[in-house]
């Protein structure tokens, strides 16, 4: 059996729209629902000349190859390729609920998403708005989520030599001013962002025993307390009680030169501290491949390691590759997940 994904189009004025269109050239391997006005995707496969026959959601009545399926859900206001409108703020959110709701029971198999764009929803009443990985942790009642984003890589550390490998960078916090991350990292937080992505890790990638590489917070990973003890006090004692219990964690180690190819390959993942940390040597080099992944959840979830891209929205410009990608990882962890 195929699994069934939903697939939220995201920011309607961005590049999401579009990307979705593209999914009509996906492999029979899934079946995908594009969650999205269904005239605002005919009106943007119109304007970049592409043919994608439409085909309305049924859940029993699969679409044919070569079309896409979509459960409409109409927009709030009209809206234009790059032209942001707080109006439709409301209608993102709708995606992702009804995505939501279809995994929560059994409809579907995993919700992949599109980017969405954090400043409109704001804009649009929803203060304190700060992403997808949080507001999906607040709507299912998790009481911590973890973000990791994974791709591929020539400084991975499990491909053959001079090939690109797996590379996945966890965080222990996520969107977080700098100056509020170290009152953040508490030895509670750290420990249990580290038993989520090792039971994710098992759980949704079939690695029974990761190799978990911590990096530390400060420069050279505290330089033995002269450049902050948090290494000393909270990080080592909780990576020390893990490791009684059998985890395989490496650290705290410098972070400066913890993504090398000798070093990322003596483990299996990356635990960065904060966001920028692991996630600027991470999208240099995986950028347009990468995707995001929602540790912890009682859903699979990923999405695109990019953001809407206001100024390539119409322009056909836009690279799915990071979508896709998103959804092939989805559908191998809908059949891991599946019961024998």
């Amino acid at each position: 059996m195929r699994p069934t994904l939903a697939v939220t189009s995201g920011e309607p004025a961005g590049i999401g729209p579009e990307l979705c269109l593209a999914l009509s050239r996906y492999p029979a391997q899934a079946r995908l629902v594009v969650l999205a006005d269904k005239e605002l995707l005919h009106q943007r496969a119109a304007q970049l000349g592409m043919d994608v026959p439409l085909h309305d959601y049924a859940p029993d009545r699969p679409a044919p190859a070569g079309s896409l399926e979509v459960l409409h859900l109409p927009l709030a206001a009209p809206s234009a390729p790059g032209r942001l409108d707080a109006a439709n703020g409301p209608y993102v959110l709708q995606l992702l609920d009804r995505a939501l709701a279809g995994c929560l029971q059994g409809e579907f198999a995993a919700m992949v998403t599109a980017p969405l764009h954090k400043g409109v929803i704001n804009d649009a009443g929803i203060r304190g708005f700060t992403g997808h990985t949080e507001y999906l942790a607040e709507k299912t009642g998790t009481p911590l989520v973890v973000m990791m984003l994974a791709g591929t890589s020539p400084i991975g550390g499990h491909g053959p030599l001079g090939q690109p490998g797996p590379l996945r960078v966890a965080l222990a916090t996520t969107h977080l001013p700098l100056k509020e991350v170290p009152a953040a990292i508490t030895p509670a937080v750290l420990e249990d962002v580290l038993r989520i992505l090792h039971a994710d890790m098992a759980r949704k990638y079939g690695i029974a025993r990761p190799r978990i590489l911590v990096a530390g917070l400060n420069p050279h990973a505290g330089e033995g307390g002269y450049l902050g003890r948090e290494e000393i006090e909270v990080i080592t004692p909780v990576l020390e009680k893990l490791r009684r219990e059998g985890m395989e964690l490496l650290g705290p180690l410098p972070a400066d030169t913890l993504f090398t190819p000798p070093q990322l390959a003596r483990g299996d993942c990356v635990l960065a501290m904060y966001h920028d940390q692991g996630l600027a040597p991470l999208k240099f080099a995986t950028f347009g491949q990468g995707i995001n992944v929602t540790l912890g959840l009682p859903i699979i979830r990923t999405s695109v390691d990019h953001g809407t891209a206001l100024d390539l929205a119409g322009t056909g410009q836009a690279d799915p590759g990071s979508l896709f990608t998103a959804v092939e990882q989805a559908v191998e962890m809908a059949r891991r997940s599946r019961p024998a």
